[in-house]
């Protein structure tokens, strides 16, 4: 069961988590930072193959975890436009242009790896 969200303890050594309720960056737990999990307050990638719980699972969640995991989630987004001294303002520009170009980026970035 999930019981409050949380950003989760970080492993040092960056070894891959699955499931549990401790690790932030892991894949298929509750509760933590991560992704493929349930109840975790928002989504980090340590670059780990990703275990998703079911959409029942996710759905289960109840709605007191969910309204946490938001307002923690919002607060951490928050937080970092303030470390990059970015206004909520110019985030949302920023994500309407890299959106538009996105695709674009991410084959350009493919091609450029395949030639290093």
């Amino acid at each position: 069961d999930v019981s409050s969200p949380k950003h989760g303890k970080v492993d040092p050594d960056n070894t891959p988590h699955v499931g549990g309720n401790m690790w932030a960056g892991g894949t298929g737990g509750r509760d933590t930072a991560g992704l493929g999990g349930k109840g975790g307050p928002y989504r980090l990638d340590a670059g780990h193959r990703v275990y998703q719980v079911s959409q029942a699972e996710k759905d289960a969640v109840p709605e007191e975890v969910k309204r946490a995991a938001r307002e923690m989630g919002e607060k951490a987004f928050k937080r970092r436009l303030k470390e990059i001294q970015m206004s909520e303002y110019d985030a949302s520009t920023y994500e309407r242009f890299s959106g538009a170009v996105r695709r674009q980026v991410q084959s350009l970035r493919i091609i450029l790896d395949n030639l290093q």
